[in-house]
């Protein structure tokens, strides 16, 4: 597993997972690039054998007590094998180094599987959204983080050193 930080070179890879991972409702090309650009996020990509298979990102102002895990997407194949925990957890360490206290985000209702991830992860349900995601009138769960400071120490050592190669 190799992690580390997307460039606007990885547009074109990124935005490919970006329109299987979510074929109806997919951001734009324009809308990624500004996000990859952006000061107030880190994005990470995950390569796999030279290619990239999943990608992830937080915007966390620095100074800010708040975050958003704004994406996490991998292709199909390489779901399930604790690749986007990792990932996740590194944009957690990302957000607790620019200060936030707690990390946001959205799922989709009909994904039981991200579902699953955040709340192992920590995340509580906080709210929904009643058909946030068009065209599929799909319900956005919202849910919240409060991070343990420091995160390093509930964490396991395979992610650890994930998290390692994504700030190398």
């Amino acid at each position: 597993m190799t992690l580390r930080a997307a460039t606007p070179d990885d547009l074109d890879a990124i935005m490919a997972i970006e329109h299987r991972s979510f074929p109806t409702d997919a951001w734009s090309s324009q809308a990624m690039a500004l996000e990859l650009a952006s000061p107030h996020g880190r994005y990470l990509v995950d390569e796999h054998d030279g290619a990239i298979i999943g990608y992830g990102g937080v915007r966390a102002l620095q100074g800010s007590s708040d975050a958003d895990i704004q994406t996490i997407a991998f292709d199909a194949e390489h779901r399930g094998a604790g690749r986007g925990r990792a990932l996740l957890r590194s944009l957690l360490d990302a957000a607790a180094e620019r200060g936030a206290r707690e990390v946001f985000l959205e799922v989709r209702a009909d994904n039981p599987g991200a579902e699953g991830l955040y709340l192992s992860e920590g995340f509580e349900e906080i709210g929904r959204r009643p058909r946030y995601y068009q065209p599929d009138d799909v319900d956005a769960i919202v849910m919240r983080l409060v991070l343990q400071h420091p995160r390093s120490a509930h964490r396991d050592e395979p992610a650890e050193d994930a998290a390692k190669e994504a700030s190398a």
